[in-house]
């Protein structure tokens, strides 16, 4: 008989190794019991098909014959295929700071565990998490950001108020059938006489964002005025308990000290993908078709409250939709975590 066993020395918590195969359950087997996470059992097992070997899979000792050294080297493999490498943050010469995106690896410990108990039924269910890119946003300094990643199947639509109260209702009734969450650019003059109103939106989920106090085009104003005008409006949002984390300069006119003033205050700057250009006040089927030929995952749609995009957005989601696209804010959208994917109910 060919021994192998795990021993304790002196009845410390040291291991000492004296032939074992290196499975990632059995490392972390020996960090617990070095650790003092679990108690050890010395295990000695002949070659027979049904020896068994201890083996930590999150926080408990079980067997591993050999059918579960089989299980587990499948699992191995079939994770090898399914990981996704996580996609770094960069500077791009077109759309200035690109978020990062999770990557996805195969929780192999979890997933043994699961199938080795019989605790998922039928073939394996494989146990996933998500990776962080090392390189974030943040890290690419302050820089604006005119889309998400590529490769995030979502879409945010920005809408910026600074006027049309007689048209918000309808859009918030449109977003509230269509179960979407929208980010409001709040103008700071607006938000100060419409307090209630930005209550309301934010009491059906939406995010409230910074679009400065009085319009002013921002590549023309001081350092001080720059910083007056995010700071105002950055106030009240506060009253209302946001914590903002976003800016969106007035017409989208900026320079370099405007994004360097918004990153001091820890706001990034968010300029857009697509514009509806509805201040125009194009026909709704216009901008329908626009948004539909044009959408693509880490789209920014910039938006106002506006007679042509109350009229269009019914349409504009279920365009965005057909293609596979999830709506989030824009936070959502600038985060590197994955989008969920659904569930052939859901879709």
């Amino acid at each position: 008989m060919r021994i192998r066993r795990l021993a304790l020395l002196g009845g410390g918590l040291a291991a000492m190794l004296i032939v074992l195969q290196t499975t990632p359950g059995i490392r972390s087997y020996i960090e617990a019991v070095q650790a003092g996470r679990i108690s050890y059992t010395a295990t000695v097992w002949p070659d027979d098909d049904e020896a068994a070997m201890p083996v930590f899979a999150s926080g408990q000792a079980v067997a591993l014959t050999k059918a579960d050294r089989e299980l587990l080297e499948e699992i191995q493999q079939e994770a090898a295929k399914r990981n996704i490498a996580p996609i770094d943050a960069k500077l791009d010469r077109v759309w200035k700071a690109i978020p990062g995106y999770n990557g996805l690896e195969v929780d192999v410990d979890e997933t043994f565990r699961l199938a080795q108990q019989r605790m998922l039924p039928g073939s394996i269910s494989y146990v996933m998490k998500e990776i962080e890119p090392q390189v974030q946003l943040q890290d690419l300094g302050a820089v604006p950001v005119y889309r998400g990643n590529p490769k995030k199947p979502m879409v945010s639509l920005m809408i910026n108020v600074a006027w049309g109260n007689e048209y918000l209702p309808s859009m918030l009734e449109t977003l509230r059938k269509e179960g979407v969450h929208a980010t409001f650019f709040l103008d700071g003059m607006w938000l100060n006489k419409n307090a209630d109103t930005a209550k309301q939106i934010l009491s059906e989920g939406h995010e409230l964002s910074n679009h400065a106090y009085s319009h002013k085009d921002m590549r023309t104003i001081s350092r001080s005025k720059t910083v007056e005008e995010i700071t105002k409006t950055e106030t009240l949002l506060k009253k209302l308990g946001v914590a903002n984390t976003l800016f969106a300069p007035p017409s989208g006119y900026y320079n370099e000290q405007t994004v360097q003033v918004a990153a001091g205050m820890k706001l990034q700057t968010v300029l857009w993908t697509l514009d509806t250009v509805d201040w125009k006040k194009p026909q709704p089927s216009w901008i329908i078709d626009r948004i539909a030929k044009n959408v693509e995952p880490g789209s920014l749609i910039l938006m106002h409250p506006t007679a042509s995009s109350s009229q269009a957005l019914p349409s504009m989601i279920k365009s965005i939709k057909s293609k596979g696209l999830q709506l989030g804010t824009v936070s959502e959208l600038l985060s590197s975590k994955r989008v969920p994917e659904k569930s052939a109910a859901e879709s």
